[in-house]
């Protein structure tokens, strides 16, 4: 049958009409096969910063709109779930970041616990280093008295690594009667900010002496080493245990170099009963916020001593170790009498000089 021609091409015959739709197939069929391949099927599909097939992304429009009505390609194997959504990287803690051995500088500390022996030195020291923006050294170092010659790189180098916003400290209760150590942390820095943990220094010297009494037990008697003669009443300064508690005599070498705002008393009397209120005051000098409070401590009756409560990182409370809070041995009410009468004097010229009457009457 013929066709009239009006303005437009008649049908295809059935069949050419059969071949230009095979090769159109085959060309669509082709071009998926190619993108596959290319996109995702091999090692130059894969992403260059996670190792992942790299599916459906064709190089164009067209492409694109093609591809999205077909299954992504899978890796060998079974055909896997949908991955789960990856982890948040962990947060480095500024209070615990001691495994990193890139995180922070070794610095030159800041502040320094330099005294007093068997004051609360330990107590202070542990309690401040709960505190996010100060980091401390855990050992004495003894470095204003033993170890000076080692040089000020050896000390930084024992320094625990800190940020910018973090403060650096360290403890060593000799400082205070080692004649050379105010001189030489000043010459290291004169902005050290100073901590003095004082004690009854009747009291401080009976603890002085129980706990050398418990290392060397054949020692005299602490009446014995405390006078030179007792019968006049002459104590024996020449005695470590005695010589400690004239804190106004120490304290005269330090004020030759630092401004008595530059240097903090704690008391170590109420660092026990009222441990977050000392605390308090410690913060407040160091210049961080107030971050250790009451909801910090609980009273241990064994050891008549406060501790730090179980915290996030820590599944059990945290006492001083066992040479911490021990009985004092009894000691003669007379000779303490006799070291309350010696020692008032100084107290009294102390409490003038601070500031502070710490009531040790």
């Amino acid at each position: 049958m013929a066709y009239r021609v009006l303005g437009r091409a008649g049908p295809p015959q059935p069949r050419r009409a059969r071949r230009f739709f095979f090769a159109f197939t085959l060309s669509l069929s082709c071009t998926y096969l190619c993108y596959s391949l290319l996109c995702c099927c091999d090692d130059f599909g894969r992403s260059r910063l996670l190792s992942a097939p790299r599916c459906l992304h064709g190089p164009g429009a067209g492409g694109q709109k093609l591809l999205q009505k077909s299954r992504p390609c899978d890796p060998p194997g079974p055909t896997p779930s949908a991955p789960p959504a990856a982890a948040p990287a962990p947060r480095l803690s500024a209070a615990n970041h001691s495994g990193s051995q890139k995180l922070g500088t070794k610095r030159l500390p800041q502040a320094l616990i330099v005294g007093v022996k068997k004051g609360g030195t330990r107590a202070v020291l542990e309690f401040i280093r709960v505190h996010p923006d100060v980091r401390a050294l855990g050992t004495e170092p003894h470095f204003f008295d033993r170890n000076y010659g080692r040089g000020l790189d050896w000390y930084r180098s024992l320094m625990p690594r800190t940020l910018e916003s973090q403060i650096t400290l360290e403890k060593t209760p000799s400082y205070f009667v080692t004649q050379e150590a105010p001189s030489r942390i000043f010459n290291m820095s004169r902005d050290t900010k100073l901590i003095v943990v004082v004690r009854d220094p009747v009291t401080r010297a009976i603890s002085d002496y129980t706990q050398t009494l418990s290392k060397k037990p054949d020692i005299p008697t602490f009446e014995v080493l405390s006078f030179r003669n007792r019968t006049q009443g002459l104590v024996d300064v020449s005695w470590g245990a005695i010589r400690i508690g004239l804190y106004a005599l120490h304290l005269q070498s330090w004020l030759r170099y630092f401004p008595l705002a530059q240097i903090h008393f704690v008391s170590g009397e109420r660092l026990i009963v009222d441990p977050a209120g000392e605390m308090g005051r410690v913060q407040d000098f160091l210049g961080v916020r107030r971050f250790l409070t009451d909801k910090h401590f609980y009273f241990n009756k064994t050891k008549g001593f406060p501790c730090l409560k179980k915290t996030e990182s820590s599944l059990l409370p945290r006492c001083l170790g066992k040479s911490k809070g021990r009985t004092h041995v009894q000691i003669d009410p007379e000779v303490i009498d006799q070291l309350r009468d010696f020692y008032r004097p100084y107290n009294i010229k102390f409490y003038e000089t601070v500031g502070q009457d710490f009531r040790w009457e």
